[in-house]
């Protein structure tokens, strides 16, 4: 029997609520390349472990540091005068019953065929170096893999919390963004970089968006021709948030620390597309949760889900099993308005027995809780009990946060 709690949560809906802030890290944010890369790179982990040693070994490759390089930005095109530095680290098995495994290869291999996806200006092989620091697992963690059973023990004592559904304010800034990502935006506007962060606020029914965006040098001419450029894709952003969304007033700033008259000073340039080549350096972690976005008024888990193992660590299993149940009992039961979904391990104990699982529902207008309990109950159940495919699924890359 699981431990499965189902309660009445007497709170108005966030959507419901006066004030509301979200923020989205795009494609090109320090944060995002770290736990981009290193979640590709436990995904090639698992893969290369599968292969050779027929099971996912362990590996908790969560930790990296992007450190910025240095570039000389200009009007028309600058140069980078020293590369980024990729540090990766924390543990990977690197030996399976005498045979070796060169984590060291999969991991800088997959950053670079990641930047070579994803970046359009980087060069993975001239503009950054990369810093291989995995070193193998302790005894007692990477015994739990040598253990049997249907799934393994949860390597630590953890919690994690999702929701559903996401309000308006997340959804349009997490659009937003994505939008301004698309390769259809970048054919039309390829000054923009991929480093871009929208901070988005709600008052009642009024939004207010503020929008960072790097700038490729070398399709800006001239300071005039920087604001020019500027003026026309803020009226694309604000077009664009107009058709998709319905408040009563929307108000969009973008690259708010501009002033003109100052030169390089007063823009936001870049040379390769990321404040990561001089400007700003990047963690894992301090990115977006699982779901894409960072939500300030929802309980959020500590953990970076970002290139933790599939198979044994809490952190990124159950951070991404929140969310999805939350979604489910959101889509499955009509009667709740919002929902909350938090798990607890217990290291040690099977993954699909955690210490407690339990709901937290908004119910929609007069319906009774105790109507729908043994529905909520059943989708938490079911969840757990497909705990093995979903981990398999996180493993071969089929789930990734947004």
């Amino acid at each position: 029997m699981r431990n499965i709690i189902v309660e009445d949560l007497k709170q108005m809906p966030l959507e419901k609520q006066r004030i509301e802030i979200v923020e989205r890290k795009g494609l090109g944010h320090p944060d995002y390349i770290c736990d981009a890369v290193m979640d590709q790179i436990s995904i090639g982990l698992s893969k290369e472990y599968l292969a050779k040693a027929g099971s996912i070994l362990h590996h908790n490759v969560d930790k990296s540091l992007l450190v910025a390089g240095e570039t000389d930005s200009q009007f028309g095109g600058g140069t980078v005068r020293q590369p980024m530095l990729f540090v990766f680290g924390d543990r990977a098995t690197s030996e399976f019953d005498g045979t070796k495994i060169d984590v060291a290869d999969v991991a800088v291999r997959t950053a670079k065929k990641w930047f070579k996806s994803n970046m359009r200006f980087i060069d993975p092989e001239k503009h950054i170096r990369y810093q291989v620091e995995l070193k193998p697992g302790s005894t007692g963690l990477t015994d739990i893999f040598k253990r049997k059973g249907k799934v393994l023990g949860a390597n630590d004592t953890s919690a994690a919390v999702g929701y559903a559904p996401l309000t308006r304010t997340e959804k349009i800034v997490l659009k937003t963004e994505q939008y301004l990502n698309s390769k259809e935006f970048k054919q039309r506007f390829p000054e923009s970089g991929e480093d871009i962060k929208v901070m988005g606020f709600r008052n009642n029914n009024d939004l207010s968006l503020t929008v960072a965006m790097a700038f490729v040098d070398r399709f800006v001419a001239s300071e005039d021709e920087y604001f020019e450029k500027k003026a026309k894709i803020l009226e694309e952003i604000r077009k664009f948030v107009a058709v998709n969304t319905d408040f009563d007033s929307v108000d969009v700033k973008l690259n708010a620390l501009d002033v003109p008259g100052r030169g390089l000073g007063g823009v936001y340039l870049t040379v390769l597309g990321t404040s990561a080549d001089s400007g700003d350096s990047g963690q894992v972690g301090r990115g977006n949760r699982v779901n894409g976005i960072i939500s300030l008024n929802r309980p959020f888990c500590s953990e970076a889900a970002s290139g933790k193992n599939p198979v044994s660590h809490v952190g990124k299993i159950y951070n991404f099993l929140t969310f999805k149940v939350a979604q489910h009992v959101y889509e499955e039961v009509p009667e709740v308005e919002e929902v909350y979904i938090w798990m607890l391990s217990k290291i040690g104990s099977p993954i699909d027995h955690p210490a407690v699982a339990a709901a937290q529902v908004v119910m929609r207008g007069n319906n009774s809780l105790g109507k729908v309990r043994h529905e909520i109950s059943e989708v938490l159940n079911y969840q757990l009990e497909s705990i093995e495919k979903f981990c398999m699924e996180l493993a071969e890359g089929k789930i990734l946060s947004i």
